[in-house]
């Protein structure tokens, strides 16, 4: 039997937003240019967290990007199971204004089972970021019973 074939990246990406719900709960919408992808979450008024300036609530950005930073993986390697984020550090920059914020992820380094990477969100123009993310995930692999709940790290029987 030969290999599957990899899946086009557009199809990936329409693939994982249909599977994510929270994507749709926020109306991210990830727009594919060559290799490169943008991250586009759009302006609702329910994103505020501080009506008094106004700006977005920071627990949308940081998912924003660890949404955008996971997308990257999953959409620009042959990885075929989403990663699971394993250390993510999310700065705060400046405060997110009412208007549609933009995002890319670059994968710094990719190894067999943990990959680095590096999210920015900006708003008017990218050399001026609101918030940044860097983030290690564990790539899985379920080729054999499923992973869920175990450790990553395998210790020597001892029979």
């Amino acid at each position: 039997m030969s290999p599957r074939p990899a899946q086009p990246a557009a199809q990936k990406l329409a693939d994982l937003i249909q599977r994510t719900p929270y994507i749709r709960r926020l109306g991210v919408r990830m727009e594919l240019a060559g290799d490169e992808m943008t991250a586009v979450l759009p302006y609702c008024e329910t994103l505020i967290g501080d009506p008094g300036l106004p700006a977005l609530h920071g627990g949308v950005l940081g998912a924003f990007l660890e949404l955008t930073a996971l997308a990257q993986l999953f959409v620009m390697t042959e990885i075929e199971h989403q990663p699971r984020p394993i250390g993510v550090t999310v700065e705060y920059l400046r405060s997110g204004r009412p208007v549609d914020t933009y995002a890319r992820a670059q994968i710094k380094r990719i190894g067999s089972r943990v990959a680095n990477v590096y999210a920015e969100a900006w708003q008017d123009t990218r050399a001026a970021p609101i918030t940044c993310l860097h983030g290690r995930f564990l790539l899985t692999s379920r080729t054999g019973p499923s992973n869920a709940g175990s450790s990553p790290v395998q210790t020597p029987s001892t029979t």
